[in-house]
């Protein structure tokens, strides 16, 4: 079947279950979930396979063992691709974004090398020009420098 849209009932049905995420709300609801949510996400991701990879859905559960938060639904419904896509809805809308996460020392030394070469490091600053231009916001974690220092007692 063909993506053909998120419905009106996939925002609200987000905004419920911000206000109510409870057990009770999520089984009088889950029919809204399943046929406004999970259906249509799963059909776009389908369309957009080819392009960017299988995409992975995460389960709406939230694993409360060891949070203080004990409310037991995500109040978003997101996917991941292993080439480093993410796609999720919830109330405010669709969002879509990529990058790299937990990659290897290799990885990272060879992306710092690239981004940092007269050739690819002026192509990759292009590509970030042209989206925030395009009105893409670009953001995320910033590196976080730890120094190690070395202390000896005498």
């Amino acid at each position: 079947m063909a993506f053909g849209g998120f419905t009106d009932e996939a925002f609200s049905f987000y905004e419920g279950l911000q206000g109510d995420n409870s057990k009770p709300y999520w089984t009088s609801h889950k029919e809204t979930y399943e046929r406004h949510v999970r259906e249509p996400l799963t059909e776009l991701c389908a369309e957009l396979e080819d392009e960017f990879g299988a995409v992975k859905l995460f389960r709406p559960y939230r694993d409360v063992r060891f949070s203080k938060d004990k409310t037991p639904y995500k109040t978003h419904q997101g996917g991941h691709t292993a080439e480093g896509f993410y796609i999720q809805i919830d109330a405010d809308g669709l969002m879509v974004a990529g990058g790299m996460y937990a990659p290897t020392p290799d990885q990272l030394r060879r992306y710092r090398e690239a981004a940092a070469s007269d050739t690819f490091g002026g192509e990759l600053q292009s590509i970030v020009d042209d989206l925030r231009a395009a009105g893409m916001e670009i953001a995320g974690d910033r590196l976080k420098t730890c120094l190690l220092y070395t202390w000896y007692s005498a």
